[in-house]
């Protein structure tokens, strides 16, 4: 057992209203600047929809994640090195500019230096790339709120099954949810093993996955591998950019920007401890369906006297086994198993899990002449709310619906218990011990949920300066290493505490 950590995010779609404040406050911190206008690290989606960049999901097209070969064993989508190496320059499975969108300014000088006429002047719209006149036909957000989705929605690609012929987009028959979405900082990130120059890298004190700018070249393999598509090409550098976990705040202890300014408290942040050594079994997973609990096996739980004793032998700080110890993600994941992975049949095992959105469950069980105050009747209503399971399933369990329906009975079953007791009653504990929870576990997994504090929400410990010189010494290796291969390197980046982690995958790997 070769224990280390990973510090990963929870979103609970519940709660998010769609403001789009975290992708603002990411876009001012990050890509406020010349060559990534166009680029999001953090972006909110509307779900149905193609998405941003359009159709991302679509890995028929666009070659991103791991699959099995015929041998079971993992290897890239994309292609293996001698394919990449063709490709190299010239690379056909690359959003381009209209998939995102392009990036316009206006003619802010013509408002104020026209001449006198019968007509307001207007700012007209400009390209950024070319400075031409321009027209506004796609964005980041096109879709928000359903905007366009008779057009448009049908083309989501979740929406490919048989079972979709339900999901209609008539005013009295539609739904939609916001589904936030940045780099995953996967435990087996596809953008790292298919970089040619080993630019990508995955730090090894806490997971998070970066790009050295020195060594990029602007390939663009990770574009490509990076099923997610949350990997950017700076148009003014030719260099590859991404979400960096805001990793400077991290280090000092503190959450994301993207966390700090949710409005809708949403997002948690805490530590995950793992073993590396089964990272690459996990992902190898033979069935699409059983990857969720394969990654959840990764996870080890750090209250056992085992799991301790190894990540005190692998270095881990005190401090940072009772971060793990209080850890939100923890909880959501591993012990009250309501947070899921989006898309786990990439194999790239994300690090960014959402707890599913529950549809108005009370209005089901009344439109089906059901009684709210029968738990049967509810548990049964979640097989017809107005969310289907089956879209759901697509986004969060490889298409498991069972996995999904238990979710949300698990959430229909604390809101009814939690119900009883806000208006005074005991509460029918019977209702959670159907899915799993006893009273008391109700009542901290609601407070979690709905009204946790600030430092309930964010556990992130500190990073280690003092370690600097130590961690320098260490040879460390990927998580989906095998024996024989070659250890990863260290590259200092010129920050104290990091040494650098760069897999070589065992069918990708590096050229």
């Amino acid at each position: 057992m070769r224990v280390m950590a990973q510090i990963a995010m929870v979103m609970n779609l519940d709660k998010c209203i769609g403001c789009h404040t975290c992708s603002v406050t990411c876009k001012q911190t990050w890509t406020n600047r010349t060559g990534v206008e166009y680029a999001w690290f953090n972006n909110v989606e509307t779900k149905p929809g193609v998405g941003y960049p359009r159709r991302y999901e679509d890995q028929e097209h666009w070659k991103g994640g791991w699959t099995l070969d015929r041998k079971g064993r993992l290897v890239l989508r994309s292609g293996g090195r001698v394919r990449r190496l063709l490709s190299l320059f010239s690379n056909p499975d690359l959003p381009s500019i209209e998939d995102y969108y392009e990036p316009v300014t206006y003619d802010y000088d013509n408002l104020v230096s026209a001449p006198a006429g019968p007509d307001m002047p207007v700012a007209r719209p400009r390209s950024v790339l070319t400075g031409r006149p321009t027209s506004i036909t796609w964005g980041a957000n096109w879709e928000d709120g359903l905007g366009g989705a008779p057009e448009h929605a049908a083309g989501d690609p979740n929406l490919s099954g048989a079972w979709a012929e339900k999901v209609r987009f008539e005013f009295e028959q539609t739904f939609l949810f916001h589904l936030p979405r940045l780099c995953e900082h996967c435990l087996n990130p596809a953008c790292v093993s298919a970089c040619p120059s080993g630019a990508m890298y995955k730090r090894v004190e806490d997971g998070i996955v970066l790009v050295d700018q020195d060594r990029c070249r602007g390939w663009r393999m990770c574009v490509t591998a990076c099923p997610y598509k949350k990997v950017y090409v700076n148009h003014a550098t030719g260099k590859a950019e991404k979400c960096t976990f805001c990793f400077p705040r991290i280090e000092a202890g503190q959450p994301t920007v993207c966390s700090e300014t949710c409005v809708g408290r949403l997002r948690y942040l805490g530590l995950l401890l793992y073993d590396a050594d089964r990272v690459g079994e996990a992902a190898a997973t033979p069935d699409e369906r059983d990857l969720l609990d394969a990654q959840r096996d990764v996870f080890l739980d750090p209250f056992d006297p085992e799991v301790i004793a190894a990540a005190r032998e692998s270095g881990i700080p005190e401090d940072w086994l009772d971060a793990a110890r209080r850890s939100p993600v923890y909880a959501l994941v591993s012990k009250y198993r309501v947070a899921l992975p989006l898309h786990p049949e990439y194999r790239t095992l994300p690090m960014v899990w959402y707890v599913p959105p529950l549809s108005p469950v009370l209005d089901a069980v009344t439109s089906a002449g059901g009684n709210q105050d029968d738990p049967d009747h509810v548990f049964a209503a979640v097989t017809r709310l107005r969310i289907p399971l089956e879209y759901l399933a697509e986004l969060f369990t490889a298409g498991d619906t069972d996995v999904v329906g238990g979710v949300l009975m698990k959430l229909t079953a604390l809101r009814s218990y939690m119900r009883q007791r806000t208006l005074g009653e005991p509460g029918d504990e019977a209702v959670v011990k159907a899915v799993g929870l006893t009273g008391r576990e109700a009542e901290d997994l609601h407070r979690l949920l709905a009204v946790a504090k600030y430092r309930d929400r964010y556990v992130v410990p500190a990073a280690h300066k003092e370690d600097a010189a130590a961690l320098t010494a260490l040879e460390n290796r990927c998580p989906v290493e095998t024996s024989g291969e070659p250890e990863g390197r260290k590259v200092m980046l010129g920050i104290p505490t990091l040494r650098r982690r760069t897999p070589e995958a065992p069918a990708g790997g590096h050229l």
